[in-house]
């Protein structure tokens, strides 16, 4: 049926290039949709008024022929000056849209949470002002990957160009360097922002904006960044034994969290410290000897994990001394009848008898994610004026997740930090932003510790900065407030200029 419908296609360009009728007018016909509105708020503490663009792009194939329609919603300030920062956005999956960063942590509207932990989870779903958005420091564009939100892969592309690490940098990478010339940009201070498998979009997409014979767009592109961000970062990484070590920080956080009773005056800084110090000495040398570790060592690690993970020393020798973070999540509250969620263990739900989604099931995600879409589709209709006859899909698993292109190795093959090396190399003024949540039992800070400390990277340049929050590290107002300071200084940082 596609191939057909391309044949179609093919005779119908044709018989239009027969009759005159030449690019130019199929480009007319098919023009890219936007949607346009005004507004202002007050960012930081700044009046800023700003138009805001749902608008589409037309990426295009080796061929020049349309392949695939990307849509991003841009926030510019009304007398923004060409060099302005700006910041594009995206989330991860792969095949989530930008959503989460966008009514979450850096949009001018957001989520309203009244309770960070017990979100609404029917409607009415509400949103309110966000004064923690970045509109006072830079522009603001939120991309939305071919198959997710409104973006999909054309009748004449193919979806294996586009689902993958590499063809996906080089989509990305397309739209922004077009971004920045319909919008006489390319002065500006550059930013790239992404969360989760964002990081490993974000390590792909700043080696193909830059560009080579051996990059993924195969040319010089030359688009050189002020800084990368990366929120509630998917690393790589840790893989065996090193995983179960980099696993404990995240269950020290989630007892310190749960189980105030057992804190002994230590704060969730302490624990946490106290998780690395036993992970990087007791831990992985009782995992390497096995049962060759003498009894009595044995027995003062297992007085130690039990303090600090709430998990009892039957269970961890049950299970070998390894508990993964799924099951940690099942056992912790157990006594309780309570499990506590992957994407943020602060969340907890009942106990499952029944149902195995890693989405749905989850005590965190499946109880935000209602709100995040709802109060979307309400804003795009309501506030963004936005007209369209497709829904916009917040993450598509079956049509994109599932088919994705991790390269050799697959994602656990990867270290992302050795990219952000290299790029850090290329680059002597680009600067890194991680930010972690100390309740994230997915990507969780002791990963992304261990990634980086296995490469060389330039410590001045470099900041990694966890918070009292889960995988959106934006949830909860304390956390949502010290993330937007430390965003907001890196920006005018690395811009070497504030607006």
């Amino acid at each position: 049926m596609r191939r057909a419908l391309r044949s179609l296609t093919g005779l119908l360009a044709a018989a239009l290039l027969s009759f005159g009728f030449g690019p130019a007018m199929a480009e007319t016909a098919a023009a890219p949709k936007s949607f346009t509105t005004s507004h202002s708020g007050i960012f930081g503490g700044r009046k800023v008024s700003y138009v805001a663009t749902l608008g589409e792009t037309i990426l295009r194939d080796t061929k020049g022929v349309p392949a695939a329609s990307l849509f991003a919603f841009s926030y510019v300030e009304t007398s923004a000056r060409a060099n302005r920062p700006v910041v594009f956005i995206f989330n991860g999956g792969p095949g989530s849209s930008s959503v989460w960063l966008h009514l979450g942590m850096a949009g001018p509207r957001q989520v309203d949470f009244d309770d960070e932990v017990n979100p609404p989870t029917v409607p009415p779903f509400a949103l309110r002002d966000n004064p923690n958005a970045l509109l006072d420091v830079a522009d603001l564009v939120f991309i939305d990957p071919p198959g997710t939100g409104y973006s999909r892969v054309l009748p004449e592309g193919r979806t294996e160009d586009y689902y993958g690490v590499n063809q996906d940098a080089r989509a990305v990478a397309q739209f922004i360097s077009e971004w920045l010339t319909r919008n006489n940009r390319w002065n500006s201070p550059k930013f790239i922002m992404g969360e989760s498998y964002g990081a490993t979009r974000a390590a792909a997409l700043a080696t193909t904006l830059m560009g080579g014979p051996t990059s993924p767009s195969g040319e010089l592109g030359a688009v050189t960044l002020n800084g990368i961000l990366v929120v509630g970062p998917s690393m790589g990484g840790p893989v065996g034994d090193h995983l179960y070590g980099a696993n404990l920080s995240a269950m020290a956080a989630t007892a310190w969290y749960h189980m105030p009773e057992r804190r002994n005056g230590q704060s969730l800084e302490d624990v946490v410290q106290s998780a690395r110090d036993l992970a990087a000495g007791p831990y992985m040398r009782a995992l390497y000897m096995g049962t060759a570790l003498p009894t009595a060592e044995r027995d003062d690690l297992l007085v130690k994990l039990t303090a600090l993970t709430g998990v009892s020393s039957d269970v961890w020798v049950a299970n070998g001394l390894r508990i993964g973070l799924g099951a940690y999540g099942r056992e912790l509250l157990k006594a309780r009848g309570l499990q506590v969620g992957a994407y943020d263990s602060r969340y907890v739900l009942p106990l499952k008898a029944a149902g195995n989604d890693p989405v749905a099931d989850d005590p965190a995600m499946g109880q935000y994610t209602p709100a995040f879409v709802g109060a979307m589709n309400s804003y795009l209709s309501n506030e963004l004026k936005v007209r369209m006859t497709t829904p916009y899909i917040p993450i598509a698993f079956t049509e994109v997740n599932s088919k994705w292109d991790y390269g050799p190795g697959g994602l656990r093959g990867r270290n992302n930090a050795v990219e952000f090396a290299a790029a850090l190399r290329r680059n002597p003024a680009l600067r890194l932003f991680i930010a972690a949540g100390h309740y994230d039992l997915v990507t969780t800070l002791g990963a992304a510790e261990y990634g980086f400390n296995q490469v060389d990277l330039p410590a001045e340049r470099v900041v990694l900065k966890a918070y009292p929050s889960g995988h959106m590290p934006y949830l909860g107002e304390e956390s949502a407030r010290a993330l937007a300071e430390d965003v907001r200084a890196f920006l005018r940082q690395a811009s070497q200029s504030a607006p």
